[in-house]
Parts: structure tokens; C-alpha cells; sequence
């Protein structure tokens, strides 16, 4: 009986979460990877977030090197064997090169562990660092080693309801030139021609709370403002609450910063939680530029926590 009842647990189709967006009533956010160590835990050039929504969980990312999850989530007292679906923003090594260990770890104690990865179209795409250079996707090779321990990969090629009032983008339309990426990687086109890699798999997290909506982002690679557009359009065009995460802007210009700020503010956004490649400089005037203050604004730490009604519990080091 144990093993039909796991069997069909990991086999729900995508749409047993479906139809209309009923606001979530609680919603709190969890960073488990960032740079900052405050004071538990290892800081790393990656990202990691644990979502708790109505008694239903999720992790967004893996963090950068296999262990940092694992042992972050051990010394803050997480729990991570009862949570079923990741959410992994992009193909990154710094945001999924701790999915295979975290997965072969935690189903020592729960088969069904992060068994549903959830991922946008364009993730398992081929991409070279050069002209004629070796694959440079790792997670082609991932693919088949968590598939090989009975876990199984949701592609989207659209926004998805994975719980009631919480929202997968999927791939962002790219209306505003943000280019938050970097580097001159390459990726193969649907005509087999390679092209410049703009991360078109990159996609973010949204919650639908009474008071807003919350977004949860890897790095922003498709830009925040184009993110929110995005996520206002297919679900509503409510105010931000808050913007929990990486967004890719420790190398923005002042006039790229100014111009996201001005956005910001047009979303009524009250909250900012900057992690990962947020960049310490650019969330300190974002926060001058959108109004806010030490409180609702701040530079994330490992443990840092978001709650829709007590706000933003960014850590000492950060406060």
C-alpha cells in the first residue's frame, strides 16, 4: 500500500493544482545560498530559497556546490525531506549543483524528496563557451543521473499553477531591454544555428497574497521589470509586495538602476530582499531610489526570511 500511494504521489499530472488563483493567506520565504553568512551557516555565489505556502513547500534553486543546501538547511533547522518540487530558475551551476546530492540525501529518509523539478523551455538546450568549444550545459548530464533515481523534470512552456495562488512563469518575454546576463556563451536555436545565450529558460517564482504579489527570483536574468510585467499580465495586475531574491544587477548602471527604481515604484513594490547577484551597492540604491528604508530594504543573509505580514527578516549583519 505504502509504495501505490508513493507511486501515485510522484506521479500527479501538472494539472491537479490547476484553475484560478485564489490568494494564498500564508506565504514565508527562507534563503538557504546567498554570498552573506549571518552568522550560521555557508555563504556562496549561488542561490537557494525554501517557500512555504499553505502548508505547501517548494525549493527555488540548489545553491552553487553540492553540499552548501544540504548543510545550511541542517544548521538553520529546515526541513527539506517532506518538500516534493524544486523550482530551478536556470541551468546554472550556481543555482542547481546541489540538486542531485540534496536528492540522493533526502530520499534515504523520503522517497518522494524532491522527485518534481520544475523547469522552463529551453533548460536542457545545448550551449558552448565558444566558438566550436565543448557542450557547456551541465545540466544535459544531470538530466539523466535525477532521472535515474526515480525523479522526473516538468518542463513549462507557460505560467503554471504548481499550488493554489502560487505561480511558475516560465520563459519571460523579454518586452524591455534589461540584459541581465553576462559572458559570450552560445546557445543552439531551434534551426540548429547557434546564437547568443540570453537564458531564455530563465523563470521565477510568483505568490498571490492578499496584499500583492511576491516575487521569488534566481537572477533575473529576463529582467525584473520585464518579470513583473509579466507576471501582473497573466495573472493580475495587482501591487508588488515584494521582490525576494537575485535580480542580476551588481553591475547595472546608475541609469539602468534609476529606470528599474521608476518601475518599481509604478508596481507599488513595499518590500526588497536582495540576494546572490542583486549586488550589496545596487540594493542599497535601489532602496534610495524606490523610497524605501532599512527596514523594507535590504541585502539578504543565509537565513534570511520573508513573511507577507511581519515583512523582511533579513538578518544582523544585514539590518
Amino acid at each position: 500500500m505504502l509504495v501505490r500511494v508513493l507511486t501515485l504521489f510522484m506521479t500527479l499530472p501538472l494539472g491537479w493544482a490547476s484553475g484560478p488563483s485564489k490568494p494564498v493567506q500564508v506565504a514565508q520565504v527562507k534563503v538557504l545560498s546567498t554570498m552573506v553568512a549571518d552568522p550560521a551557516g555557508l555563504g556562496e555565489w549561488g542561490f537557494a530559497a525554501v517557500v512555504n505556502v499553505d502548508g505547501q513547500r517548494l525549493l527555488v534553486d540548489t545553491g552553487a556546490r553540492p553540499e552548501t543546501v544540504l548543510r545550511n538547511a541542517a544548521e538553520l533547522k529546515v526541513e527539506l525531506a517532506n518538500i516534493a518540487d524544486v523550482l530551478l530558475t536556470h541551468h546554472h551551476l550556481d543555482h542547481t549543483a546541489g540538486l542531485l546530492t540534496l536528492r540522493r540525501q533526502l530520499t534515504k529518509s523520503n522517497l518522494a524528496a524532491l522527485s518534481r523539478v520544475h523547469v522552463a523551455r529551453g533548460m536542457f538546450d545545448s550551449r558552448r563557451d565558444r566558438p566550436g568549444g565543448p557542450e557547456a550545459n551541465p545540466m544535459i548530464g544531470v538530466r539523466a543521473e535525477f532521472e535515474a533515481t526515480g525523479g522526473r523534470f516538468i518542463e513549462h512552456a507557460s505560467p503554471a499553477q504548481v499550488f493554489p495562488g502560487v505561480w511558475i512563469t516560465g520563459p519571460v518575454p523579454r518586452v524591455h531591454p534589461e540584459r541581465n546576463w553576462s559572458g559570450s556563451r552560445q546557445i543552439r536555436g531551434p534551426d540548429g544555428r547557434w546564437q547568443e545565450d540570453t537564458l531564455p529558460e530563465d523563470q521565477s517564482l510568483v505568490l498571490d497574497t492578499p496584499q500583492g504579489l511576491v516575487l521569488i527570483s534566481g537572477c533575473g536574468h529576463a529582467g525584473i521589470i520585464n518579470t513583473l510585467e509579466h507576471a501582473r499580465h497573466f495573472l493580475r495586475p495587482a501591487p508588488v509586495l515584494a521582490a525576494v531574491g537575485g535580480f542580476h544587477l551588481f553591475a547595472a548602471s546608475d541609469s539602468h538602476l534609476e529606470w528599474t527604481a521608476a518601475r518599481l515604484r509604478q508596481f507599488g513594490l513595499r518590500l526588497f530582499l536582495g540576494a546572490h547577484c542583486t549586488g550589496i551597492e545596487a540594493t542599497y540604491r535601489l532602496r534610495t531610489l524606490t523610497g524605501l528604508n532599512r527596514k523594507s530594504a535590504a541585502v539578504a543573509a543565509v537565513g534570511a526570511e520573508f513573511d507577507w505580514k511581519q515583512g523582511l527578516r533579513p538578518g544582523v549583519i544585514s539590518r
